[in-house]
């Protein structure tokens, strides 16, 4: 196995690559599947107020204090005050004074209340109760827009990412902007394993389907947090850690990128 790798954030702090999503996990079923995640190994674990598991995730973390944990501000606490009190009530749900990240889940445009959002998420950063602050599913618009207005980039977007929807472009603008890509539904909530090309691959290497998607998002210099309940597919997804795919290999899953990928709502006009 190697060493567990980390990504450096742009306020100085080290995130783990690869780590544990929560989405659909139950309330009920959080507590054994995260402590499943960490007895794997997992040292970064993704959950949200809108998933209604921040007590069980909070329930099977302990008192872990080691591990990377992070939640998500859900639209409808958008807005600066409203925003304070949210992230309270995801403290006092998780059991925790603080978290290692905490992000606005969605940009909600039609809304307008981003910004005000994001000034909050600043201030919950500057009293303690976030240690580092983000965004997920932010298009270049919506993050220039931010740092434009408060002068503050965010550390991270968490985004939509598999083999068939690469999200290239808004890879450069974070590259250039210095935020980390977290990539949500990592394996195309299960069809990005299907492709034959990396059945092959997977075949090549005789490691699982989904190590090889998400070996493939590690050596991108990405952040994958893909989420099971079983054992045996959490032990299979963290073997990522334990090989490399060569350069011809990650050219073949380049090559899959669509143009009609996408699996989840369209940031432009989600603002549910």
């Amino acid at each position: 196995m190697t060493d567990y790798p980390t990504l450096a954030l742009n306020d100085g702090r080290r995130i783990p690559q690869l780590g544990f999503g929560t989405w659909q996990i139950e309330e009920e079923t959080a507590p054994k599947a995260v402590e499943t995640a960490l007895e794997t190994g997992y040292a970064l674990v993704d959950t949200a107020a809108i998933y209604g598991n921040e007590r069980g995730v909070g329930k099977g973390l302990g008192d872990r204090s080691d591990i990377f944990l992070q939640t998500k501000i859900w639209n409808e606490s958008q807005g600066y005050d409203r925003t304070l009190k949210a992230a309270d009530k995801c403290l006092e749900r998780l059991g925790r004074e603080h978290v290692d990240m905490l992000l606005i889940h969605w940009p909600c445009p039609g809304n307008d209340l981003f910004v005000e959002t994001w000034k909050a998420l600043i201030e919950l950063r500057d009293q303690g109760k976030a240690k580092s602050i983000g965004v997920s599913n932010f298009r270049e618009e919506d993050l220039k827009r931010i740092v434009d207005e408060t002068g503050v980039t965010p550390a991270l977007n968490q985004v939509e990412l598999h083999p068939s929807f690469q999200q290239r472009e808004l890879r450069k603008v974070h590259d250039e902007m210095g935020i980390i890509t977290q990539s949500w539904s990592p394996l195309g909530q299960g069809g990005g394993m299907d492709a034959s090309t990396i059945r092959d691959i997977a075949g090549e290497l005789g490691r699982p389907a989904s190590a090889v998607v998400l070996r493939w998002h590690i050596q991108h210099g990405l952040c994958p947090i893909p989420k099971s309940t079983s054992r045996d597919h959490i032990e299979q997804n963290f073997s990522a850690l334990s090989f490399e795919l060569s350069e011809e290999q990650m050219a073949r899953i380049d090559a899959l990128d669509t143009d009609d990928g996408r699996l989840g709502p369209d940031p432009a006009a989600f603002n549910g």
